[in-house]
């Protein structure tokens, strides 16, 4: 703790043409008697340059380098809180979306996650939304001149977080995303891999990121994707199990309050997501075929297993004997069979010589 030190204080008298003013009351208060303990930042600092034996300049330069550890601690912890989603470019025609039709916006792209999709997880979900809401509250832009219709891009933003922080919603929104329409209509052929130069690389590259991109509806986790040629067979079969989803429905039921509507609406809805779901089971099973159609590694395991059964089978005691035994067995067959054949022609010509008929010339 700092000394105490008693300093006198000796008031100046006041200037003769000064005039006490009614504001300031009736009259000026005595001097009173008080003690002074040394304290605040400059005091501090003082201590800590007497305590470390430093000067001013190695002081300061001390408290930068503190600081700018600190400032780096605190971006790094923002970063880390950031996961680094929310910030992509908002196009004009996503700002003039109408919250009527939410059910035909993207919703991963309102919340600034296209690059993520089906990737996303909830906490990524839950940090876009707060950056979302922090930027295009309505309260934050109340009275800007050309932001008419935020409060209605504020609406779809919530909607979109309805539907992705909700399994089920998300599950089916997943499951007709529009994204991956076109990515799934662009299958690879036979063709494209028969006839590449390197068939190997080739088909792993043109099939891994199909087997990736139809993991996301699998129930089953962790999901065997596509892998890599070294693969054993039961790795190479359990990637080629085909298995999805289908859980949209036509029309949704839950604002339908008569009871008999109700039950035709699911009915309507059962019968759809069955249709949906047996064209999605013969669009993956067609991807599989193909793709088992051209595995480099079928004809690898196919080769393997041929070696396995040749070396078993040489490796048998006895295995050589009894197959020269059976070689001897089959000619000596063969030699009978023909003789059979030569006697009966033979008895034949001999038959119709004596019925009077024409000798065959041999």
């Amino acid at each position: 703790m700092g000394d105490i030190i008693t300093l006198p204080v000796v008031p100046l008298p006041l200037p003769k043409d000064w005039k006490q003013k009614p504001s300031q009351g009736k009259s000026i208060s005595s001097f009173v008697k008080r003690k002074v303990i040394p304290v605040g930042p400059a005091y501090l600092a003082h201590v800590r340059r007497v305590v470390h034996d430093l000067s001013f300049e190695e002081h300061d330069k001390h408290i930068e380098e503190e600081q700018k550890r600190r400032r780096d601690l605190e971006q790094e912890a923002d970063e880390e809180d950031d996961l680094g989603v929310g910030d992509e470019e908002e196009t004009e025609d996503l700002l003039s979306l109408d919250p009527k039709e939410w059910k035909k916006q993207d919703n991963y792209a309102v919340l600034g996650l296209s690059h993520l999709r089906y990737r996303a997880t909830p906490e990524q979900i839950k940090i876009a939304h707060r950056k979302k809401v922090l930027k295009h509250h309505p309260d934050k832009k109340a009275g800007t001149v050309g932001d008419s219709n935020d409060d209605a891009f504020f609406k779809c933003i919530q909607k979109a977080n309805d539907v992705l922080t909700h399994p089920e919603k998300r599950r089916q929104f997943d499951s007709v995303d529009p994204y991956y329409d076109l990515l799934e209509a662009d299958v690879p052929t036979a063709q494209q891999v028969t006839k590449a130069k390197n068939p190997n690389s080739v088909f792993f590259r043109l099939f891994a990121p199909v087997f990736e991109r139809e993991a996301r509806f699998s129930r089953k986790e962790p999901v065997p994707l596509l892998g890599e040629y070294a693969d054993p067979k039961e790795k190479v079969e359990a990637s080629m199990t085909s298995g999805t989803i289908s859980t949209v429905g036509a029309v949704s039921n839950t604002l339908i309050k008569n009871r008999d509507d109700k039950r035709y609406t699911e009915k309507k809805n059962k019968a759809e997501r069955a249709r949906r779901k047996k064209e999605d089971t013969a669009r993956l099973r067609n991807i599989v075929d193909v793709a088992l159609s051209v595995d480099p590694r079928i004809k690898r395991i196919k080769q393997e297993e041929k070696e396995a059964r040749e070396a078993k089978r040489k490796n048998k005691p006895g295995a050589g004997v009894k197959e020269e035994a059976d070689k001897v067995a089959k000619a000596e067959a063969k030699k009978a069979k023909a003789a059979a054949a030569n006697a009966a022609k033979k008895a034949r010509r001999v038959a119709r010589a004596e019925t009077g008929g024409t000798a065959e010339t041999s």
